[in-house]
């Protein structure tokens, strides 16, 4: 063989192993992905059930079920997953949906409820400067709200207040996302799907 020849030879098969490193390693999975065709961000998707609302959030500080009631107020069967996260964390949509009410609930603090089919998705303990209105049509992993802040002033009726009497999102120790689930009005444990 002659000498170009096996340079050529050594270069193609180099340019072989680099494309190959590079989809293995580099190129992320795009199946399933979601094109936003509006401006509303998307961060993910799953084509195959319910996406995670916090991104990058997993730990659970109070499960589904019976419980310690954490604060005055706050129910001893607790009807959801507490998550916590920073104020402003970015929460998102589970699946595509409309979202059906939006304003203060009580213990839940500010609140979202994303429903669909048989389904109401409540995200509790939100910031008061929602993003969606009541009637807005939401695409799973879209980004719906924000963790909101342990304190809120001005709310009419909120008889939710911490030991220094500051009026807290509800019944509420610190910044969380409450995530409930109910099919047909029923509570269920929201681990059941995810």
């Amino acid at each position: 063989m002659s000498f170009i020849f096996k340079i050529f030879r050594l270069i193609l098969v180099f340019i072989i192993f680099l494309v190959l490193f590079i989809s293995i390693f580099f190129i992320p999975n795009i199946e399933g992905s979601y094109i936003p065709t509006n401006s509303s961000e998307i961060i993910s998707f799953n084509p195959d059930g319910f996406v995670w609302p916090l991104p990058g959030y997993t730990r659970i500080s109070s499960y589904f079920g019976k419980r310690n009631s954490p604060t005055s107020g706050a129910s001893s069967s607790h009807s959801g997953i507490d998550i916590p996260a920073p104020q402003g964390t970015k929460f998102i949509a589970v699946a595509d949906g409309e979202i059906t009410f939006r304003q203060f609930l009580g213990a839940g603090g500010y609140t979202i409820t994303l429903s669909f089919s048989n389904f109401r998705i409540t995200y509790c303990h939100c910031d008061p400067n929602f993003i969606v209105k009541v009637g807005d049509q939401v695409k799973q992993g879209q980004v719906i709200g924000h963790v909101g802040p342990k304190y809120v002033y001005g709310v009419p009726g909120n008889q939710y207040s911490d030991s220094t009497g500051k009026p807290t999102n509800g019944a509420t120790t610190g910044c969380h996302l409450h995530l409930g689930i109910r099919i047909d009005g029923k509570y269920q444990n929201p681990l059941d799907f995810f």
